[in-house]
């Protein structure tokens, strides 16, 4: 049996769920109501099939966030997680170039990279050229005016660290950025390229190896193992072209407000809803959620 998850916090009601059931019977019509998680916000439907066809048959509910997956394991024992437009909701590169007056320019780069448009080693190369000589006094600055946690984001990861996960920052930007990031919200990994400086200003190269697409699957796979965890206890989520692998290769993959092309490949999409909604796709009610 699978497990649908409908998401409309403070909006979910019986008539959504009736609604909800009879699309859902449609691949199987012996599909019912399984219980709710927080009554008015998050339900379970269960049924029998493809879990694929049940997410795309229940897309006409609307402003409702769907996750659909196996019954178990529904606790997910590693989070790993993008940082640009997922974890944070900027992109830090794009915010950066802005102290060069560059800002336009990068994030039309950024952005065709991000739709799977150009390749990711080469954009981003290009785009941390474009800043050649950029004081590294701006990227403090930077992260402190213009970076913003994802709402939710801290509950999420500090609820999974509190039930024993382990959590995973993966990032196509740079640990200048990902590392204060990664210890203000609670992860304890973290994986991201590196900026090369000459004389306190940054030269305009990356430090090798990259992290692309590939880098952040086999970075998913190599603490999975460590962990000796089977793919279905990995939570992934992201937003971009370059967290497709990643995504496709986690038990759970997750698009958060993604680009079509992961959008396609997730298991799961969340469009109206904070990352702590994830929480409730896991099972937990809000009154274990953690509260800073």
């Amino acid at each position: 049996m699978a497990i649908a998850t409908l998401i409309a916090a403070g909006r979910l009601d019986d008539r959504l769920v009736e609604r909800a059931l009879g699309l859902l019977r449609e691949i199987d019509p012996k599909a019912s109501f399984s219980h709710w998680i927080d009554e008015g916000d998050a339900a379970d439907l269960r049924f029998a099939g493809d879990p694929k066809a049940a997410r795309w048959v229940l897309e006409p509910l609307g402003r409702v966030d769907i996750a659909v997956q196996p019954e178990e394991p529904r606790w997910k024992k590693l989070l790993v997680a993008d940082m640009d437009s997922t974890i944070v909701g900027q992109e830090c590169l794009d915010e950066l170039a802005d102290y060069a007056g560059l800002k336009a320019e990068v994030a039309g780069i950024t952005d065709r990279a991000m739709r799977g448009e150009l390749d990711f080693s080469g954009a981003l190369r290009e785009r941390v050229r474009l800043l050649a000589g950029l004081d590294q006094g701006a990227l403090g600055l930077c992260l402190k005016e213009r970076v913003e946690v994802t709402e939710g984001a801290e509950t999420l990861v500090q609820t999974m660290r509190a039930g024993g996960a382990s959590c995973l920052l993966v990032s196509g930007g740079f640990l200048s950025f990902a590392e204060p990031i990664a210890k203000a919200v609670g992860f304890d990994r973290v994986k991201a390229n590196r900026l090369v400086f000459a004389g306190g200003k940054l030269s305009g190269d990356v430090g090798d190896p990259i992290v692309d697409a590939m880098a952040k699957r086999d970075s998913l796979i190599e603490v999975r193992e460590q962990l000796k965890l089977e793919p279905s206890e990995v939570l992934a989520v992201g937003d971009g072209a370059n967290d497709k692998l990643m995504i496709e290769e986690a038990g759970l993959g997750v698009a958060f407000k993604g680009k079509p092309v992961l959008v396609e490949a997730a298991d799961a999409t969340l469009n109206h809803h904070g990352l702590d909604a994830l929480l409730w796709v896991q099972g937990v009610r809000r009154r274990d959620w953690y509260k800073g």
